[in-house]
């Protein structure tokens, strides 16, 4: 009887470590659509022995919303944007970074580290910046026309316009047009915001956050909201596909690699991290989806007509006539709330 008590209890703990053995070799990673290159989550996976679970999703608020149910648990990395970080911290849903075990943060631009809306990046890394401008298609429209946010909101565009799905961007472009900052937090100057956006929404087509640039490559818009790294891709299939660059000034935005309060797998979210901050994998990662990096090591290997395209790397004065995205406190409802109204058409 004892000999069989040792056999089923040493069952019992070779279950119980095989179990653990396995939940060490997976990482379950949630991202934007369309944010790793082909082939490089394999790569990592060959290096290190760790199955990557790779799922995405379309707006920050779909990803808070799934880490917030799960209280933040059930994944191991996430890539929330600027705002968005301050937010998920003060909810208790993500754990401070071990810098330690990041050898590569060393490559870093630190101009982009140690933001209001995580002071000495305690729980993200910055991954990959943007911005958001104004989708033309050359060929039906004279990019000479459309200079500012504001000339989408003439009424000859009516059913034509690709915005986005998130009511902060569609928000900075009204809150810029009435000589306000997009990271208002006054009351008055939101509704003044969303009074002119009613204005604007008979003149909306689609919502698309997901991937901004199909819809110009499909041939479904000519006109609207677009990212510089959807711009960048889209030409590749449509070279009459251009951003311009708004006269109030272009949104910008950071997203981060972060790690759930609840992660079961943090070792291998921080070999993750030091996996994408190598230069060599944070320029592939740019270059192939479109979008500026953070890693002041990884432009150097950039191919130069890359790294010197204005649409991908706006120019100083374009960033200086811009606004990063910050965290807007507890007016984030208020802007949920005025956005849920335009939707429904209210």
């Amino acid at each position: 009887m004892n000999h069989l008590k040792s056999l089923l209890m040493a069952a019992v703990l070779a279950s119980t470590a095989f179990a653990a053995a396995a939940k060490d070799d997976v990482l379950y990673f949630y991202n934007w659509s369309e944010y790793i290159p082909e082939g490089l989550l394999q790569e990592f996976e060959q290096e290190t022995g760790i199955k990557v679970i790779y799922t995405t999703y379309d707006s920050n608020e779909m990803m808070f919303s799934k880490v917030d149910q799960l209280g933040g648990k059930g994944y191991d990395i996430v890539v929330p944007s600027t705002y968005y970080v301050k937010k998920m911290a003060d909810a208790g849903l993500l754990q401070p970074i071990d810098k330690s075990q990041l050898s590569n943060f060393k490559h870093l631009d630190q101009a982009m580290l140690d933001k209001a809306y995580d002071p000495a990046n305690t729980y993200s890394v910055p991954y990959i910046w943007g911005a958001t401008g104004i989708g033309i298609h050359t060929d039906d429209i004279d990019p000479a026309s459309i200079t500012s946010w504001q000339d989408l909101w003439d009424p000859k565009w009516q059913g034509q316009l690709m915005l986005m799905n998130d009511p902060r961007e569609v928000f900075h472009m009204a809150l810029r047009i009435l000589g306000y900052s997009s990271n208002s937090t006054d009351p008055q100057q939101i509704k003044e915001a969303y009074e002119l956006l009613r204005k604007l929404m008979p003149n909306a087509l689609t919502f698309n956050s997901d991937n901004p640039g199909s819809p110009y490559v499909a041939g479904d818009v000519s006109l609207g909201m677009i990212w510089n790294g959807s711009t960048y891709e889209a030409q590749k299939e449509d070279p009459a596909i251009s951003m311009i660059y708004p006269a109030e000034g272009a949104i910008f935005w950071m997203d981060n690699l972060a790690i759930p309060a609840g992660a079961e797998n943090v070792a291998a979210a921080h070999k993750m991290l030091n996996f994408l901050l190598r230069p060599e994998v944070a320029a592939r990662v740019s270059a192939e989806i479109g979008y500026p990096t953070p890693n002041k090591s990884a432009k150097a290997l950039m191919d130069p007509d890359f790294a010197g395209n204005p649409l991908v790397f706006p120019p100083a004065e374009v960033i200086e006539a811009g606004e990063f995205q910050s965290d807007v406190g507890d007016a984030i409802q208020l802007y949920s709330d005025y956005w849920d109204k335009l939707r429904a058409g209210m």
